[in-house]
């Protein structure tokens, strides 16, 4: 395989690896909406713990690892690691990274059954990663600088 198809299928990997992340970004709040809900130690409670944790571990976790090491594989592959676009894009991922760790540590209050946030806070999370997900595509695709 020549090296430009590589670079297709790294980029195919960036990119799926990448929807799987933000599906998971945008469910696990969705999750903890419904679980605020429900009653500490009742059987809804427990499911919900094992939704998570499952989401977290099977699906979020390893896409978010896979994302990055192609998407900073690929920034060095085609030289464009300083690209002025791309450190943009860099700052908004590391956000999204930020809300995934705040997210894993909610994960681990749900799961101790010490979680103080009302159903609203993770309401309004569900919502931020669309800013954040919009001004990466934007990014990506206009390079407006």
């Amino acid at each position: 395989m020549s090296e430009y198809n590589w670079q297709q299928v790294l980029v195919s990997f960036h990119v799926v690896f990448m929807v799987a992340w933000m599906a998971g970004i945008f469910y696990l709040p969705r999750l903890f909406v419904y679980h605020a809900g429900a009653e500490r130690g009742s059987d809804k409670s427990e499911t919900f713990k094992v939704m998570e944790r499952k989401l977290l571990r099977g699906i979020m976790n390893p896409s978010m690892v896979i994302t990055l090491v192609t998407g900073i594989a690929l920034a060095f592959w085609k030289g464009m690691y300083d690209d002025p676009w791309l450190m943009a894009k860099a700052a908004l991922v590391l956000v999204l990274v930020g809300v995934h760790f705040w997210l894993i540590a909610r994960q681990r209050d749900f799961a101790a059954d010490r979680n103080t946030r009302a159903s609203r806070t993770y309401r309004i999370v569900n919502e931020a990663p669309v800013l954040l997900l919009l001004g990466i595509a934007i990014l990506v695709i206009v390079k407006p600088f």
